[in-house]
């Protein structure tokens, strides 16, 4: 059975050397070497892994049954940087990932990213690598990559309108919070704990459902129907919270075309990524379906090792897991 994994992480050459020059300068986030004792590796390793998109990511693909990575450039944020220098890492950070694709086209496919706190310069990025074979879509790092403003905002609706326009579907990834939610919400532990509450651990998933929410609330997908929404991460609490979201927010009290989960279903696929337990699965497919759920492992934030144990042990109907396992993304990132 063919796997397709589709929110798999990379880093260019030119955003690592850059990035390390803002960790050391104190404007950037440090996070690798807590990364790299998680996962058991020797101090480096992680920032290694993320680099590799040859011999050594292939190899493990192909160990544990991965047939091809949809990859997107982790981390994503330009924290220090200005406009024209984000532009810039964007670009090579584009081009390089087409290099890779290149290689590799029936390994490898691929979100962009863009250039998103200039909305216009982000709309002529899209319109470029659309034109890209392999690239099938693109990812948003969350509100930290927009500068704290979410794409329900007025300023990204003619962004979303051309995402709409070309078919291209937009990954909502999460991002780290701004320094005053960071001071709020995650401060008063030691900074391991603080950096696993203050995005993968919690508020990762919670920004980014509701990033997912303020959008449905903000009428886009009644202006724009065809818009596609990619989340990850077993659906970042949506599934479980969508009953008492549609509670809270009926149609007599939004004045929205449709209700919550009529967008949920409709407007919005979820992935599996970095979750392997059956009972968030088991919630999901009883809320948005099978049709709207992707494989995903999260490599190498998680292991394919850990992905293929959680497909193999799945026991559900063979036609859902060939959805879920290919027939989606397939069907969505045009990947046939």
């Amino acid at each position: 059975m063919r796997t397709i994994a589709t929110e798999e992480a990379f880093q260019t050459k030119a955003f690592r050397t850059d990035e390390a020059d803002r960790v050391a300068r104190g404007i950037g986030t440090p996070r690798f070497d807590i990364l790299d004792a998680y996962m058991g590796w020797s101090s480096g390793a992680f920032m290694e892994v993320l680099g590799d998109l040859g011999a050594g990511r292939l190899a493990d693909m192909d160990r544990w049954g991965i047939d091809m990575q949809v990859l997107g450039h982790t981390n994503m944020q330009m924290i220090g940087l200005d406009e024209e220098q984000e532009r810039v890492l964007v670009t090579e950070a584009n081009n390089e990932l087409a290099e890779v694709i290149r290689a590799h086209p029936d390994r490898f496919a691929g979100w962009a990213v863009l250039p998103m706190r200039d909305p216009v310069a982000a709309i002529h990025e899209l319109q470029r690598v659309v034109r890209t074979p392999g690239i099938c879509g693109v990812m948003v790092n969350g509100a930290a990559q927009t500068g704290g403003v979410f794409l329900d905002d007025a300023r990204y609706r003619p962004l979303l309108r051309a995402a709409a326009e070309n078919q291209i579907p937009i990954y909502i990834h999460p991002g780290f919070p701004p320094p005053a939610v960071n001071a709020a919400y995650h401060e008063g532990f030691s900074p391991a704990v603080t950096l696993s509450l203050m995005s993968s651990g919690w508020s990762w998933h919670a920004e980014t459902g509701l990033h997912a929410l303020r959008l449905m609330l903000a009428g886009v997908f009644d202006e724009l129907p065809d818009l596609q929404i990619v989340i990850g991460h077993m659906g970042e609490m949506m599934p479980f919270m969508l009953g008492r979201m549609e509670m809270w927010f009926p149609r007599q009290t939004t004045g929205l075309d449709r209700t919550i989960g009529d967008y949920f279903r409709e407007n919005f696929y979820i992935t599996t990524s970095g979750f392997f337990d059956p009972a968030p699965l088991q919630c999901a497919l009883s809320t948005i379906g099978a049709d709207r759920i992707l494989f995903a492992v999260d490599y190498p934030y998680s292991r394919n090792e850990e992905a293929r144990a959680f497909l193999d042990h799945l026991g559900i109907a063979r036609s859902d897991l060939e959805k879920i396992t290919h027939r989606n993304a397939e069907r969505l990132l045009k990947l046939g």
